[in-house]
């Protein structure tokens, strides 16, 4: 199911070294908000989904989400940042207690909805503290990537909900693909 290549999701343009920002970025690698967290979630959660659909979307996420770690990674390693670890900025080390451990399908989706969520207002709060046009593009990119998440959690969520036919599931996996035709 998982496929590596060679060249990353969006480019990661740093034009100058920053070490404090670098640090900074570490919340995104290993923090509690990180897309560590949300990959290992994910995957998880897909793990228990019994629904098809809902858990090869789950894989295709969790798939993207390793994806921003290795743009957020570059990034920290352009800036001179310090070395890659699991750890948040405070140099804490990542625990198992950030991942969802729920069975329930729609207790799932909503820990995932909220992750995003929780993605989407770090990455808000870092655009604010650099001024490098291709960090903030990045991290511009990487927070419209977290929107797209929380819309199909929350579509897969109330579908479930209301017991949607199976065929109407398969609508998610084709809009998490035509989400990323832009990108290509």
């Amino acid at each position: 199911m998982f496929s590596y290549r060679r060249r990353l999701l969006f480019p990661v343009r740093v034009e100058h070294p920053d070490p404090r920002f670098g640090k900074i970025l570490l919340e995104h690698y290993g923090g509690r908000d990180s897309e560590y967290s949300a990959a290992t979630q994910y995957l998880n959660h897909r793990s228990n989904m019994m629904n098809h659909y809902v858990r090869e979307l789950l894989g295709l996420i969790a798939a993207e989400e390793t994806s921003h770690m290795e743009m957020i990674a570059v990034a920290i390693n352009k800036l001179g940042g310090p070395p890659l670890s699991y750890v948040n900025s405070k140099g804490i080390p990542w625990n198992m207690g950030y991942v969802d451990q729920s069975l329930d399908p729609i207790t799932m989706l909503q820990a995932d909805v909220e992750a995003e969520v929780r993605a989407r207002v770090l990455y808000n709060l870092h655009l604010t503290m650099t001024n490098d046009p291709g960090l903030k593009a990045m991290i511009s990119f990487l927070g419209s990537r977290e929107d797209v998440h929380k819309y199909l959690f929350e579509k897969a969520q109330m579908m479930l909900l209301r017991a949607a036919a199976p065929n109407e599931f398969s609508g998610l996996i084709y809009e998490y693909r035509r989400s990323l035709q832009t990108l290509e």
